[in-house]
Protein backbone atom coordinates (compact mmCIF):
# COMPACT_ATOMS: atom_id res chain seq x y z
CA UNK A 1 0.00 0.00 0.00
CA UNK A 2 1.20 3.54 -1.01
CA UNK A 3 2.09 5.80 2.24
CA UNK A 4 -0.76 8.76 1.94
CA UNK A 5 1.87 11.16 3.10
CA UNK A 6 3.69 10.26 0.23
CA UNK A 7 0.97 10.74 -2.21
CA UNK A 8 -0.20 14.04 -0.89
CA UNK A 9 2.85 15.48 -0.92
CA UNK A 10 3.52 14.52 -4.99
CA UNK A 11 0.21 15.48 -5.93
CA UNK A 12 1.26 19.00 -4.43
CA UNK A 13 4.81 18.96 -6.34
CA UNK A 14 3.28 18.22 -9.91
CA UNK A 15 0.44 20.60 -8.99
CA UNK A 16 3.56 23.39 -7.91
CA UNK A 17 6.07 22.40 -9.84
CA UNK A 18 8.75 23.94 -7.52
CA UNK A 19 10.52 21.77 -4.39
CA UNK A 20 10.86 24.99 -2.25
CA UNK A 21 7.18 25.96 -2.63
CA UNK A 22 6.15 22.55 -2.15
CA UNK A 23 7.97 22.25 0.97
CA UNK A 24 7.10 25.75 2.19
CA UNK A 25 2.84 24.56 1.27
CA UNK A 26 3.43 21.73 3.35
CA UNK A 27 5.30 23.11 6.34
CA UNK A 28 8.41 20.42 5.00
CA UNK A 29 12.19 21.07 4.35
CA UNK A 30 13.11 20.81 1.05
CA UNK A 31 15.01 17.12 1.85
CA UNK A 32 11.58 15.95 3.41
CA UNK A 33 9.81 16.75 0.42
CA UNK A 34 12.78 15.01 -1.77
CA UNK A 35 12.90 12.21 0.69
CA UNK A 36 8.99 11.61 0.51
CA UNK A 37 9.29 11.41 -3.35
CA UNK A 38 12.24 8.67 -3.43
CA UNK A 39 10.22 6.46 -0.64
CA UNK A 40 7.53 6.56 -2.92
CA UNK A 41 9.34 5.79 -6.42
CA UNK A 42 10.62 3.24 -4.55
CA UNK A 43 7.52 1.64 -3.56
CA UNK A 44 6.41 2.19 -7.06
CA UNK A 45 9.66 0.50 -8.44
CA UNK A 46 10.11 3.28 -10.95
CA UNK A 47 10.88 6.64 -12.06
CA UNK A 48 8.16 9.07 -11.17
CA UNK A 49 10.13 12.33 -12.19
CA UNK A 50 12.68 13.59 -14.29
CA UNK A 51 14.76 16.44 -12.13
CA UNK A 52 15.17 19.78 -14.03
CA UNK A 53 16.93 22.20 -11.74
CA UNK A 54 14.46 22.77 -8.75
CA UNK A 55 11.03 21.90 -11.35
CA UNK A 56 10.94 18.66 -12.87
CA UNK A 57 9.19 16.82 -15.79
CA UNK A 58 6.64 13.95 -15.07
CA UNK A 59 7.34 10.56 -16.49
CA UNK A 60 4.93 8.18 -17.90
CA UNK A 61 4.30 6.30 -14.92
CA UNK A 62 4.61 9.41 -12.92
CA UNK A 63 1.49 10.89 -14.61
CA UNK A 64 -0.55 7.18 -13.70
CA UNK A 65 0.91 8.06 -9.82
CA UNK A 66 -0.58 11.56 -10.26
CA UNK A 67 -3.86 10.82 -11.39
CA UNK A 68 -3.86 7.88 -8.65
CA UNK A 69 -2.94 10.07 -6.37
CA UNK A 70 -6.16 12.48 -7.24
CA UNK A 71 -8.41 10.23 -7.37
CA UNK A 72 -7.23 8.45 -3.86
CA UNK A 73 -7.60 11.88 -2.22
CA UNK A 74 -10.95 12.89 -3.75
CA UNK A 75 -12.22 9.55 -2.17
CA UNK A 76 -10.77 9.87 0.98
CA UNK A 77 -12.56 13.53 1.32
CA UNK A 78 -15.77 11.73 -0.37
CA UNK A 79 -15.33 9.47 3.18
CA UNK A 80 -14.86 12.18 5.57
CA UNK A 81 -17.56 13.88 4.10
CA UNK A 82 -19.98 11.35 4.33
CA UNK A 83 -18.81 10.05 7.79
CA UNK A 84 -19.62 13.72 9.36
CA UNK A 85 -23.13 12.71 7.94
CA UNK A 86 -26.27 10.96 9.25
CA UNK A 87 -28.50 11.17 6.87
CA UNK A 88 -31.96 9.46 7.53
CA UNK A 89 -32.96 8.92 3.81
CA UNK A 90 -29.62 7.25 2.66
CA UNK A 91 -28.01 4.37 3.34
CA UNK A 92 -28.66 0.55 4.20
CA UNK A 93 -31.27 -0.66 6.92
CA UNK A 94 -30.66 -4.28 8.10
CA UNK A 95 -33.81 -6.86 9.95
CA UNK A 96 -33.39 -10.12 11.31
CA UNK A 97 -36.77 -10.82 12.48
CA UNK A 98 -39.32 -13.99 12.21
CA UNK A 99 -40.62 -15.20 9.07
CA UNK A 100 -44.62 -13.79 9.82
CA UNK A 101 -42.75 -10.71 10.63
CA UNK A 102 -41.02 -10.40 7.40
CA UNK A 103 -43.88 -11.59 5.91
CA UNK A 104 -46.11 -8.48 7.17
CA UNK A 105 -43.37 -5.82 7.73
CA UNK A 106 -41.11 -6.33 4.60
CA UNK A 107 -44.06 -4.64 2.08
CA UNK A 108 -44.78 -1.87 4.61
CA UNK A 109 -40.40 -1.32 4.43
CA UNK A 110 -40.50 -1.22 0.75
CA UNK A 111 -43.07 1.62 0.77
CA UNK A 112 -40.37 3.42 2.61
CA UNK A 113 -37.63 2.75 0.21
CA UNK A 114 -40.17 3.96 -2.55
CA UNK A 115 -40.64 6.83 -0.85
CA UNK A 116 -36.35 7.52 -0.22
CA UNK A 117 -34.66 5.60 -2.75
CA UNK A 118 -31.35 6.56 -1.45
CA UNK A 119 -32.46 3.48 1.25
CA UNK A 120 -31.67 0.28 0.68
CA UNK A 121 -34.06 -2.75 2.77
CA UNK A 122 -32.55 -6.22 3.73
CA UNK A 123 -34.85 -8.29 5.80
CA UNK A 124 -33.63 -12.03 6.62
CA UNK A 125 -36.38 -14.53 8.26
CA UNK A 126 -34.63 -16.47 10.71
CA UNK A 127 -35.71 -18.06 14.23
CA UNK A 128 -34.40 -16.18 17.23
CA UNK A 129 -30.91 -18.46 17.68
CA UNK A 130 -30.30 -17.19 14.20
CA UNK A 131 -31.50 -13.78 14.48
CA UNK A 132 -28.88 -12.92 18.01
CA UNK A 133 -26.11 -14.60 15.49
CA UNK A 134 -26.88 -12.34 12.97
CA UNK A 135 -26.58 -8.89 14.77
CA UNK A 136 -24.02 -10.14 16.73
CA UNK A 137 -21.68 -10.75 13.43
CA UNK A 138 -23.03 -7.49 12.28
CA UNK A 139 -24.74 -9.08 9.56
CA UNK A 140 -28.07 -7.26 10.77
CA UNK A 141 -28.23 -4.30 12.39
CA UNK A 142 -31.19 -4.64 14.49
CA UNK A 143 -33.25 -8.09 15.39
CA UNK A 144 -36.61 -8.79 16.54
CA UNK A 145 -36.82 -11.54 18.90
CA UNK A 146 -39.54 -13.79 21.42
CA UNK A 147 -36.24 -14.14 23.70
CA UNK A 148 -34.04 -12.09 25.56
CA UNK A 149 -30.66 -12.89 24.26
CA UNK A 150 -28.36 -13.41 28.01
CA UNK A 151 -25.43 -11.46 26.43
CA UNK A 152 -24.44 -8.24 27.60
CA UNK A 153 -23.04 -7.60 23.99
CA UNK A 154 -27.13 -6.08 23.33
CA UNK A 155 -28.63 -3.38 23.70
CA UNK A 156 -32.56 -4.66 24.48
CA UNK A 157 -35.64 -2.81 24.71
CA UNK A 158 -39.88 -4.37 24.77
CA UNK A 159 -40.84 -2.82 21.95
CA UNK A 160 -44.39 -4.53 21.48
CA UNK A 161 -46.24 -7.63 22.27
CA UNK A 162 -47.40 -10.23 19.25
CA UNK A 163 -50.80 -11.94 19.60
CA UNK A 164 -51.27 -15.55 18.82
CA UNK A 165 -54.32 -16.05 17.19
CA UNK A 166 -56.73 -18.96 16.60
CA UNK A 167 -57.73 -19.47 13.00
CA UNK A 168 -60.37 -21.34 11.52
CA UNK A 169 -62.84 -21.74 8.80
CA UNK A 170 -64.97 -19.13 8.17
CA UNK A 171 -67.64 -21.47 9.33
CA UNK A 172 -66.91 -22.15 12.45
CA UNK A 173 -67.91 -18.47 13.69
CA UNK A 174 -69.66 -18.35 16.90
CA UNK A 175 -69.42 -22.44 17.53
CA UNK A 176 -67.67 -23.15 21.24
CA UNK A 177 -64.76 -24.60 21.15
CA UNK A 178 -63.67 -27.85 22.43
CA UNK A 179 -62.42 -31.02 22.14
CA UNK A 180 -64.45 -32.84 19.85
CA UNK A 181 -65.01 -29.59 17.53
CA UNK A 182 -61.21 -29.55 17.34
CA UNK A 183 -60.71 -33.12 16.50
CA UNK A 184 -63.52 -32.82 14.01
CA UNK A 185 -61.69 -29.79 11.82
CA UNK A 186 -57.80 -31.37 12.49
CA UNK A 187 -54.95 -29.17 12.77
CA UNK A 188 -52.93 -28.10 10.30
CA UNK A 189 -49.45 -28.26 11.34
CA UNK A 190 -46.23 -26.40 10.68
CA UNK A 191 -43.51 -25.68 12.51
CA UNK A 192 -44.37 -24.43 15.36
CA UNK A 193 -47.85 -25.95 15.29
CA UNK A 194 -47.76 -27.88 18.29
CA UNK A 195 -46.22 -25.05 20.64
CA UNK A 196 -48.63 -22.25 19.35
CA UNK A 197 -51.27 -24.65 19.84
CA UNK A 198 -50.74 -25.75 23.24
CA UNK A 199 -49.65 -22.19 24.79
CA UNK A 200 -52.95 -20.65 23.57
CA UNK A 201 -55.04 -23.49 25.01
CA UNK A 202 -53.64 -23.05 28.09
CA UNK A 203 -52.50 -19.10 28.62
CA UNK A 204 -56.36 -18.06 26.88
CA UNK A 205 -58.11 -18.03 30.52
CA UNK A 206 -60.73 -20.32 29.32
CA UNK A 207 -61.45 -23.97 31.05
CA UNK A 208 -62.64 -25.26 28.28
CA UNK A 209 -59.46 -24.83 26.03
CA UNK A 210 -57.32 -25.82 28.64
CA UNK A 211 -58.20 -29.36 29.59
CA UNK A 212 -58.24 -30.08 25.40
CA UNK A 213 -55.60 -32.79 24.71
CA UNK A 214 -53.66 -31.14 22.10
CA UNK A 215 -51.91 -34.32 21.22
CA UNK A 216 -55.01 -36.15 20.52
CA UNK A 217 -55.82 -33.63 17.54
CA UNK A 218 -55.37 -35.39 14.48
CA UNK A 219 -53.03 -33.58 11.64
CA UNK A 220 -54.95 -32.85 8.22
CA UNK A 221 -52.20 -31.10 6.50
CA UNK A 222 -48.36 -30.23 7.01
CA UNK A 223 -46.29 -27.19 5.33
CA UNK A 224 -43.90 -25.21 6.24
CA UNK A 225 -44.17 -22.61 3.83
CA UNK A 226 -45.19 -20.17 5.80
CA UNK A 227 -47.13 -18.41 2.40
CA UNK A 228 -49.08 -21.88 2.25
CA UNK A 229 -50.33 -22.62 5.97
CA UNK A 230 -53.69 -20.69 5.68
CA UNK A 231 -54.63 -21.74 2.58
CA UNK A 232 -56.43 -24.83 3.65
CA UNK A 233 -57.69 -23.12 6.21
CA UNK A 234 -59.52 -20.86 3.93
CA UNK A 235 -60.73 -23.47 1.66
CA UNK A 236 -62.33 -25.11 4.82
CA UNK A 237 -59.77 -27.27 5.75
CA UNK A 238 -58.47 -27.80 9.78
CA UNK A 239 -56.97 -25.01 12.10
CA UNK A 240 -54.30 -23.65 13.85
CA UNK A 241 -52.23 -21.27 15.98
CA UNK A 242 -50.01 -18.28 14.12
CA UNK A 243 -48.76 -14.93 15.18
CA UNK A 244 -51.08 -12.18 14.21
CA UNK A 245 -48.47 -11.00 11.67
CA UNK A 246 -48.85 -13.88 9.64
CA UNK A 247 -52.51 -13.89 9.82
CA UNK A 248 -52.99 -10.03 8.32
CA UNK A 249 -50.44 -10.13 5.80
CA UNK A 250 -52.18 -13.33 4.21
CA UNK A 251 -53.94 -13.26 1.25
CA UNK A 252 -57.12 -15.41 2.92
CA UNK A 253 -57.19 -13.19 5.67
CA UNK A 254 -60.62 -12.25 4.66
CA UNK A 255 -61.83 -15.97 4.19
CA UNK A 256 -60.51 -16.87 7.90
CA UNK A 257 -62.35 -16.93 11.21
CA UNK A 258 -60.35 -15.73 14.08
CA UNK A 259 -61.37 -16.83 17.76
CA UNK A 260 -61.36 -14.37 20.55
CA UNK A 261 -60.16 -15.78 24.04
CA UNK A 262 -61.26 -14.19 27.20
CA UNK A 263 -57.51 -13.56 27.90
CA UNK A 264 -54.76 -12.48 25.01
CA UNK A 265 -52.52 -14.77 24.38
CA UNK A 266 -49.21 -12.72 23.01
CA UNK A 267 -45.19 -12.72 22.54
CA UNK A 268 -43.14 -10.27 24.02
CA UNK A 269 -41.60 -8.69 21.60
CA UNK A 270 -37.61 -7.20 21.39
CA UNK A 271 -35.61 -4.82 19.59
CA UNK A 272 -31.80 -6.02 20.14
CA UNK A 273 -28.97 -4.32 18.48
CA UNK A 274 -25.27 -3.78 19.60
CA UNK A 275 -24.94 -2.32 22.70
CA UNK A 276 -22.36 0.98 22.83
CA UNK A 277 -23.35 0.99 19.10
CA UNK A 278 -25.42 3.94 18.17
CA UNK A 279 -27.66 3.01 15.25
CA UNK A 280 -27.86 5.83 12.55
CA UNK A 281 -30.86 8.39 12.17
CA UNK A 282 -32.54 6.25 9.04
CA UNK A 283 -33.57 3.21 11.55
CA UNK A 284 -35.37 5.75 13.62
CA UNK A 285 -37.81 5.60 10.92
CA UNK A 286 -37.74 1.94 11.04
CA UNK A 287 -38.38 0.85 14.53
CA UNK A 288 -41.44 3.64 15.19
CA UNK A 289 -42.98 1.72 11.93
CA UNK A 290 -42.54 -1.39 13.69
CA UNK A 291 -44.02 -0.34 17.12
CA UNK A 292 -46.60 1.41 15.78
CA UNK A 293 -47.58 -1.79 13.83
CA UNK A 294 -48.18 -4.10 16.43
CA UNK A 295 -50.12 -1.49 18.69
CA UNK A 296 -52.90 -1.26 15.50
Amino acid sequence: MLNPNWLKTFKTLVEINHFTKTAEALFMTQPGVTQHIQKLEQACGAELIIKQGKRFELTEQGQKVYEYANQFMEEQQQLLSELKQDDENKGPISISCSGSLAQWLYPMFIAIQKQYPGLAIEVEAAPNSKIIDNVHSNTSSIGLVTQQPSSGEFEISHIGDEELYLVMPKRMHGKEIDQELLDELGMVKHPDAEHYVSRYLRESGEASLSSIRVSKIPAVSYVNQLSQILYPIAQGIGFTVLPKSAIVSSPWYDELYIYSPQKIVSDKLYLIHKANRQLPARYQRFTQLIKQSLQD
